[in-house]
Order: C-alpha cells, then sequence, then structure tokens
C-alpha cells in the first residue's frame, strides 16, 4: 500500500491526533513467522489435541507437563520471530503521539522487542511465568526449558503466564484497555477480526467515546461493517504506508 491509497479523512484525523490505541491479533506476529495455531473449528494443532484443548486450564490441570512441552515448544518456535515493520511502525508512533497505547492479544512479546514501552497484554506473555504455590511471577527465557514442568525457587509447580481457555482475562490489564479506548481519538483493529469477546468490546467502547475506528487486514472480517475506514493489506505495509501519509 502506498501513502497515496489512503483516505484524505484518515490523513487529517491522523496528523491532528493527540490519543491512538492500537489493537493487535495474531495477523501481525503471523508477518514475522509466528504461526496462529488455529487451524479451524476443532481441527489438531500439535499431537493431535485442538488448540482450545492443549491450551486449557482444565489441560494444565490434567497433565502439566503435556501443556508445558506444548508451551516449549511455542516458545522455541517464537525466539526464532523478529518484529516486522508493523511493529516497528508501532513504536515510532510512540514518538509521534502523545499517547500511543497499543492493546495485543498476543503472547510473543514482539512489541516490546520493537520497542514499544506502552503494550496492555491481554492474555499474557509467553517469557513469563507465574509459580502456583506463592504466586511470583518472574521472566524465563529458558529455550528449550531445561525442566518439564518448571518449577519455583520456593519449590512450587510454575505455569505459564498467559490467559488459558477456560481463564478470565486480567481484570486489571482489562479496565485499563477499556479506558484507554474510551479515550482515544484513533483506534485500529491490526490483523484480528476482533470478535472474541471482552476484547471485541474495545473497539465499541472507542467508535462510543467518538474514536475513528480504522480496520487494517487483507481480509473482510466480521468488524470491517462496524469500522469506519478499513485498509486492506498486510500490516507490514499499511502501518509504514500510514506513517508517510
Amino acid at each position: 500500500m502506498s501513502p497515496a491509497e489512503i483516505t484524505e479523512e484518515l490523513k487529517r484525523r491522523f496528523r491532528r491526533a493527540r490519543r491512538v490505541v492500537v489493537l493487535t491479533g495474531a495477523g501481525i506476529s503471523a508477518e514475522s513467522g509466528v504461526p496462529t495455531f488455529r487451524g479451524g473449528g476443532g481441527s489438531a494443532v500439535w499431537r493431535g489435541f485442538p488448540f482450545e484443548q492443549i491450551s486449557s486450564a482444565e489441560m494444565l490441570a490434567r497433565d502439566p507437563a503435556l501443556v508445558w512441552e506444548w508451551f516449549n515448544y511455542r516458545r522455541q518456535v517464537i525466539s526464532q520471530a523478529r518484529p516486522n515493520a508493523a511493529h516497528r511502525a508501532l513504536a515510532e508512533w510512540e514518538k509521534r503521539f502523545q499517547s500511543l497505547v497499543v492493546i495485543t492479544q498476543n503472547i510473543d512479546d514482539l512489541h516490546r522487542a520493537a520497542g514499544s514501552r506502552t503494550v496492555l497484554e491481554l492474555h499474557g506473555n509467553i517469557w513469563r511465568v507465574r509459580c502456583l504455590s506463592c504466586g511470583r511471577v518472574t521472566e524465563n527465557r529458558q529455550v528449550p526449558l531445561r525442566e518439564i514442568p518448571p518449577t519455583c525457587t520456593c519449590g512450587g509447580m510454575l505455569r505459564p503466564d498467559v490467559v488459558l481457555f477456560g481463564e478470565a482475562l486480567p481484570g486489571e490489564v482489562l479496565h485499563r484497555a477499556q479506558a484507554e479506548a474510551a479515550r482515544c481519538e484513533l483506534f485500529f483493529i491490526v490483523g484480528t477480526s476482533a470478535i472474541v469477546y471482552p476484547a471485541a468490546y474495545l473497539p465499541v467502547i472507542a467508535k462510543h467515546g467518538g474514536a475513528y475506528v480504522v480496520e487494517v487486514n487483507p481480509e473482510t472480517t466480521p468488524v470491517s461493517s462496524l469500522v469506519d475506514v478499513t485498509l486492506s493489506g498486510k500490516a507490514g505495509e499499511v502501518l509504514p504506508a500510514l506513517s508517510e501519509a
């Protein structure tokens, strides 16, 4: 996409905006080679298990070693990924706007790796672990893990500090995301269909607050009919083009 393909209305709003929020999903990281692991329906993604099962709280309780083997594999894949042009563009936007908040559904930490400082992780971070005994949260970047399941210094079992299926999103992060959406002037939906609640509420909250809502996606999604404008294309092409518009 070239800057010329961006509407004059969006260019004007982009130049004048002070508070901007960007909601990102799997699509932005897919451009860095991170698999989405979503085969559709109940299709298997690893050792015959569907994504929703192997990444569930129920499976963690039943077979923590199996879940950790799955996350160990994901950590190895993600460790090879690097931020792409879209991640870097968003990091640059922090210098451009009074407030730029990235709200991500991704757990890969690529936004921070690109230099973004204000990142709200709705689903946690694959490089953090949480002790099931003492509750301590620490960073762990061992690849591959030397011990499965890994243990805390207190002797308790560690779990990935991510939101598994069957678990609620962290309340504090969600509340801040909602507050940022309510007071922004521009709200971008990048690489996600934004149909899974409660994240799906965020563009609605932004719209009700008077924000101009922009979708960036190579495909039409269920949210396309709700936004003010859709920029059709890869995030790694669209966001840098918008920076130059």
